[in-house]
């Protein structure tokens, strides 16, 4: 196995029980990573140590649910880093200007905030043709997918939800809130959809004119960077739009293929040629 060689063999155990009992490939992520997230399963089991939380693995296969989750990239939130919506604007309204449906992507989507995001900026922008946007998410996580698809949001110590709604001029057309809940309203969480899909193993889903993979490549390791870049980039359509993770850019080997559109924001135009 690639990509996570600490000198602790049950460390090592705990991975490859990974690769065998869990949809997910940790060969590909980088060892600090996976080191974090083990880690937060292990104290909220009260394992001491990588063997016992093995062993834990090995019992429960509600713990394999839980480290599946915790493995998963899930921070998120309303309009993260909001300066990137902002250039995204003039990017939505350029692609809705032609009279054809637009293939929006989030991916990977977490809770489903940044598609439902995408989709009520795409409304709330009077130059934005919203009905031509498609707007489609998925995550590797049943679970994080089954919370996008109800689209409820509980404000709590460490997440505001109606200050993440701040960019909008007024989110009631589009969330309801009750207290500390907050429900995207029906009609625009019937305009996203949402399914499972892993990005290292499954095929790539072509011809996208609006790929959002932010904060994924940051977790990966270096040896895989390329080849998952690559995968994304085939997702796309020539003259399609592909948006990063602030901390992240295009790979040197792919730099060929993309022009910067707002390179602060990391929003790049596909122009083709990477080969």
């Amino acid at each position: 196995m690639s990509g996570t060689r600490s000198g602790d063999d049950d460390f090592d155990r705990v991975i490859r029980h990974i690769e065998d009992e869990v949809p997910f490939e940790p060969g590909y992520y980088n060892e600090a990573y996976l080191g974090r997230r083990i880690s937060a399963r292990m104290q909220r089991r009260d394992a001491d140590d990588h063997a016992e939380y093995l062993q834990i693995l090995r019992s429960d296969e509600s713990e394999r649910e839980e480290l599946l989750d915790a493995l998963t990239i899930n921070v998120t939130g309303f309009f993260r880093d909001p300066d990137m919506w902002d250039h995204l604007v003039p990017v939505l309204r350029d692609l809705t200007a032609d009279n054809r449906r637009v293939e929006a992507w989030s991916a990977p989507c977490a809770d489903g905030r940044e598609p439902y995001s995408l989709q009520m900026v795409a409304e709330d922008d009077d130059e934005i043709t919203a009905r031509r946007l498609n707007v489609s998410a998925v995550d590797i996580s049943e679970d994080a997918i089954a919370a996008a698809r109800a689209g409820v949001y509980e404000t709590t110590r460490t997440t505001d939800i109606e200050d993440e709604l701040g960019p909008l001029d007024s989110y009631e057309p589009y969330v309801e809130q009750d207290g500390n809940t907050f429900r995207v309203r029906d009609r625009i969480r019937e305009q996203v959809s949402f399914d499972t899909h892993d990005l290292i193993r499954d095929e790539p889903a072509g011809q996208k004119d609006l790929l959002l993979c932010r904060n994924l490549l940051i977790y990966i390791d270096a040896e895989y960077k390329t080849p998952l870049f690559e995968t994304l980039q085939a997702a796309l359509r020539d003259g399609g739009y592909l948006v990063l993770g602030k901390t992240e850019s295009v790979p040197p080997e792919c730099r060929d293929a993309f022009e910067p559109v707002a390179k602060r924001s990391r929003i790049y135009r596909y122009v083709g040629g990477g080969d």
